[in-house]
């Protein structure tokens, strides 16, 4: 039984006849006969009197017609939609916090206008979160910043970017062209959540030093991180292209690591049997055209960091 025997039978129904259910589906009355034969055989009912040569359909016949009708419509439903998804292909990105903040809403602008007919979907959260979801098919394509655990994750390094220490221009950091690692231990800290890759970076950083971090305030939002470092004189690690506007504003004075150690990569990330669809390959393609956004900080007030 298939969906073209229901359909010949519907018309059959419709039309109480043979002939002209035939002659409304461009096939010949044998095929249509055929078709309603083996409906019966295979449900082993009958579907219609035959009498003085009409048609009457039986009471077996009015059951298979209601639930014949909504199989066909149901039918009819999935291949229109699945017919819809080839025009209009659907793209599931995530980014971690970093990443949403400075680049997201540009990337995905530039997508669409690159590829007008994509739909596209947005996520933020942290590095661990963005894994997860990925490895749940719950994203189809991750930007981040933070290092990827698992191996059945495809990582690409694409966009240059590196961590600074940041505090307020009032701080005593701020008047010393030079700060040696082990002064930050006895400094009150903004830091981010845990399954930031922020975090993780600066914490595997101190500990390394035999340091530990005083964390005197903990969030997921950059932009309050920033007003702890500006309001209640607290330090702060964060990538640098999230401090360019209050640098130049002379709002938040910044520290580099002289021996680079803070230096990473936004990647591109997406499962390694996934198969890369038209809309990733151009975002894919955008995010490239990013690779050296971050640049260093040209000016004589930056500090450095040294152990």
């Amino acid at each position: 039984m298939t969906i073209r025997h229901l359909r010949i039978f519907i018309e059959v129904v419709k039309n109480k006849s043979m002939s002209a259910a035939a002659s409304k589906l461009y096939i010949s009355q044998p095929t249509v006969s055929q078709a309603i034969r083996e409906l019966e055989e295979h449900y082993g009912v009958l579907l219609f009197e035959r009498l003085n040569r009409k048609l009457y359909i039986t009471d077996a016949g009015k059951k298979l017609f209601s639930y014949a009708k909504d199989a066909v419509k149901q039918f009819d439903e999935l291949e229109e939609k699945m017919f819809t998804l080839n025009k209009k292909e659907k793209i599931r990105i995530g980014a971690t916090i970093t990443v949403g903040e400075y680049l997201l809403s540009d990337v995905v602008n530039r997508l669409i206008k690159k590829e007008p007919n994509i739909e596209v979907y947005s996520y933020m959260n942290n590095t661990q979160v963005i894994e997860d979801k990925l490895l749940n098919s719950e994203i189809d394509i991750g930007i981040v910043e933070g290092e990827i655990k698992s191996p059945d994750l495809i990582c690409i390094p694409e966009v240059n970017d590196y961590l600074v220490l940041i505090c307020n221009i009032d701080h005593p950091f701020a008047k010393k062209k030079t700060i040696k690692v082990e002064e930050l231990e006895n400094e009150n800290f903004a830091m981010r959540e845990k399954g930031s890759g922020t975090r993780e970076l600066f914490e595997r950083y101190m500990a390394e030093n035999g340091l530990d971090i005083k964390i005197a305030f903990e969030g997921n939002s950059p932009e309050a991180i920033k007003k702890e470092v500006i309001n209640n004189n607290y330090l702060a690690v964060i990538s640098i292209c999230l401090v360019e506007e209050e640098v130049k504003n002379s709002k938040i004075h910044v520290i580099e690591c002289a021996d680079g150690a803070w230096d990473r990569y936004f990647s591109i990330v997406y499962h390694k049997d996934k198969v890369l669809s038209k809309g990733m390959e151009s975002l894919i393609g955008i995010i490239k055209g990013y690779k050296n956004i971050s640049t260093r900080i040209k000016t004589d007030s930056a500090s450095r960091l040294i152990k």
